[in-house]
Parts: C-alpha cells; structure tokens; sequence
C-alpha cells in the first residue's frame, strides 16, 4: 500500500479549514485566467491537464493493487461499488453504467452510489454530500457484505457522505478503497486500500470537476477495465463479451468475429445468431466445432475464459 492507514477515522474538516486542501488552493499558473484569450485559456488546460497523466504514472502500484483485490472478490461472487457525491458520484454512476454494455455483466455486478440518488445525476445537491448516515444507510440498502469492493471517490478527500459509506462497509467485512486528489497528510481514511491522484491546484480555483475529475475518470477506467481484463471479459484487446442490443454493437461484433476467424461478415452473422448474440460464445464454436450448448458448459468450466478455455482444448486433443 502506498499510505499509511490510520488507527482511527480522520477528523472532519470544517469550513474553516478546507482552504488548506490542495484541491482548494488557487493556482499561480492561472492568476490572470479572467484576462486569456480563447486560444489560451486552451493552451493553459492542455499545460494543466499534462498533470492528470503524472498522477496516474504515480499512482500506479496503488491501481494494479486495487484491479487485483476487486478481480480477486468478483471472482468469489462479490460486486464492485462506487460511491461518491457530486462529480466524484457522477463519474462513478457513469463508469458502473457503462460496464453491462461493454462488458456484458449483470447491472448488480458493478454499481454507482451518488448522495442523493438518480435525481443529483442532473440536479445539483451538494448539500447531501456532508451527511454520513446517508452513505451508511446506503451501505445498508444494499446489503453490501464481506465479498463486496467499495470504492470511496472524493476529490477534496472530506466527503462527509463517502466516509460514513467507507466506515459502514468495513464494518461489514467488505474490502474498502479510498480515491481522493489530495495528499493523505491532508486528509485522512482508514481503508484497505488508498489511492491519491495529485494533480495539484485546478486552474479555476476548487473546480474540481476539472483536473481532479478527469484522473478520476482516468483512474476509473483503468480500475474497471482491468478487473474485467483478469476476469476473462476481453480476449486480447478485444472484447468479446460485448452485449449486442443495438446496430453499433452488432457491427462490432461480427467485426470482432470477421478479425479474428476466416469468416467473411455473412458467414459471422450466421455464427453470431447460433451462438445466441454472444461473441465469445461464437468465437469458441468456430475454433472448436462445439455446438452452443457445449461451449457453454465448456466456457463455465473455465470461469467465462476464453483463451484459457481454447488453450484447455488444445492441450486436450493433443494429449
């Protein structure tokens, strides 16, 4: 782990003395953003946001840490939280919604948990993120027991709402992650694990859905991709478990089949339909001769793994 954890929950930080967190501080390098012109106001967020790069470079043991304890717990039937409030919240409803499509996993596998529910998606409620009975009770709602991951996202790091989520699910046994872009001599978590994606002041001053919501969101992407990488849902860099509910997704799936099999587009739409609109399901009927109800025992012997499912073939006409 990249910080140390304390014995005792950090105190909240008041009003007062928010100002010190570096997510608050103003600046320097934008002290006359009020008097740029367009072109530099794009060259000062392109010089700016070369830092979210640098935070996640620096906060690379954390994440491969933080990809291999949620594999390890999804793989054991447990589910994968995100919860936060304002931007932090909005980014981690987003990449839960995005999860079921790309990766074609069930909507309770990987969900997003915002102060103040569906309604602060598009309505501003701020006021509900200095609240920690509501994270707790959220933690209840549900249900969140030892297998569970909970990944507490908070750029300022003082999330009233985040905390009292992190406290009621360690409490529960689950493993508990802690996101913040501010330094853990500022702020404080006693979690499993802590990641911190300095990217220093932002260019207007507390917006951090600039800066800090753009590492977040790198940050979350490279956390949700990889565990479904270990997880078997990707078979090289493409990916096969991709959920075929409209034409754009169709077209990639039988562009996946046309790459990777000597089927034309005509012949992959005939393999897709048989295989039930399941890529992986296809692929590994293509290559093995197996009938769809094969490959699908085959595949859940194989915990849903593709390549580790085609190598078990092989090895197992050769012997």
């Amino acid at each position: 782990m990249d910080q140390s954890i304390p014995s005792t929950p950090p105190a909240p930080i008041g009003p007062s003395n928010r100002g010190h967190l570096l997510t608050e501080q103003p600046n320097s390098n934008s002290q006359n953003l009020d008097q740029l012109s367009a072109l530099e106001l794009v060259d000062l967020f392109n010089q700016e946001d070369a830092q979210t790069i640098r935070a996640i470079s620096a906060a690379r043991t954390s994440l491969a840490q933080a990809i291999e304890l949620t594999a390890t717990a999804l793989r054991k039937g447990g589910r994968l939280f995100y919860v936060g409030a304002g931007t932090s919240g909005r980014l981690g409803v987003l990449d839960a919604a995005e999860c079921p499509p790309t990766f074609c996993t069930p909507p309770e596998l990987v969900q997003g948990v915002i102060a103040g529910g569906a309604a602060a998606l598009v309505r501003s409620s701020e006021g509900l993120e200095d609240l920690p009975d509501d994270g707790a009770a959220a933690i209840a709602h549900h249900k969140v027991h030892d297998l569970d991951v909970v990944v507490g996202v908070t750029a300022g790091g003082t999330t009233s709402y985040v905390h009292g989520a992190l406290e009621a699910a360690r409490q529960r046994g689950a493993t508990t992650i802690f996101i913040a872009c501010v330094p853990a001599d500022q702020v404080q978590a006693e979690t499993d694990m802590d990641i911190r994606l300095l990217v220093g002041p932002e260019i207007l001053a507390g917006s951090t859905r600039l800066k800090a919501g753009t590492v977040t969101k790198m940050a979350l992407n490279i956390l949700s991709t990889g565990v479904m990488v270990q997880l078997g849902k990707v078979y090289g860099n493409r990916m096969v478990d991709v959920s075929v509910t409209n034409s754009k997704l169709r077209d990639r799936a039988l562009r996946i089949l046309t790459d990777l099999t000597d089927l034309n587009r005509q012949e992959a739409a005939v393999l897709l339909a048989s295989s039930g609109q399941r890529v992986k399901l296809a692929l590994l009927m293509h290559w093995t001769g197996m009938d769809a109800a094969a490959g699908e025992r085959y595949l859940s012997e194989h915990q849903g793994n593709l390549r580790q499912a085609v190598l078990a073939t092989k090895a197992g006409s050769s012997g």
